[in-house]
């Protein structure tokens, strides 16, 4: 029973990861996009349990649990932890218009999708096909790191780009170890942590986070 579902819950995650990917990059509100941040680590476990249970693996299925964990309820949570009402009166000014930016997002996952085809091939498998996706999210997670005017806005192309090497990690190879991966969630909710502070520092002392007013500062 579970076989003839298998590759529709793979697709099922892999399109939910490709559609919170978009929408990032079409949302200019910090809150809306640390949402998606969340559904996205919510899709990715789910993706990593669909795995670990078709192949029998429950050190998957663990991994599943630490990245939901992890990607999809501590980092968001650390990311929301001042105030809603601040929050929502950050708007990103980023330097792509929606429309750019959505056309933008559909020629890299065109793109992904021939160089992995071209490159690697697609193989027969479901995790296979879906291997794509994991490129253009890190493809994506780039353009936010470029176009995104904003420290806090930059942080999140940064975690997207993670989860996009995440994402291409599992469907490629079924994983890491479970250890190896504690072990780099925990550097990754470190930096973040680091990040956070270091954007918070910023927005007292200069009364923003936008890096093109930093440059100014440095000229």
């Amino acid at each position: 029973m579970f076989e003839n579902i298998y590759p529709q819950l793979i697709g099922l995650c892999a399109g939910a990861l490709l559609l919170t990917s978009a929408l990032m990059v079409w949302r200019h509100s910090l809150l809306a996009s640390i949402r998606l941040l969340a559904l996205q680590g919510i899709a990715l476990a789910a993706l990593v349990a669909v795995i670990g249970i078709a192949e029998g693996e429950p050190e998957l299925v663990l991994v599943s649990l630490l990245i939901l964990s992890v990607k999809g309820i501590g980092l968001p949570w650390v990311l929301a932890y001042q105030s809603k009402a601040s929050i929502k009166q950050i708007q990103e000014s980023p330097r792509l218009n929606p429309t750019a930016a959505l056309l933008t997002v559909t020629l890299l996952t065109i793109l992904s999708y021939v160089v992995v085809s071209r490159v690697f091939g697609l193989g027969s498998s479901s995790t296979g096909h879906a291997a794509p996706i994991g490129l253009a999210m890190v493809l994506i997670g780039f353009l936010l790191l470029i176009s995104r005017r904003r420290a806090r806005s930059q942080l999140i192309g940064f975690l997207l780009l993670d989860n996009g090497i995440a994402t291409i990690t599992f469907l490629t190879s079924g994983g890491v170890p479970i250890l190896l991966e504690f072990a780099f969630s925990l550097d990754v909710l470190l930096v973040v942590l680091i990040l956070h502070v270091f954007a918070g520092r910023m927005r007292t002392k200069f009364g923003g986070t936008a890096v093109d007013q930093l440059r100014e500062l440095h000229d």
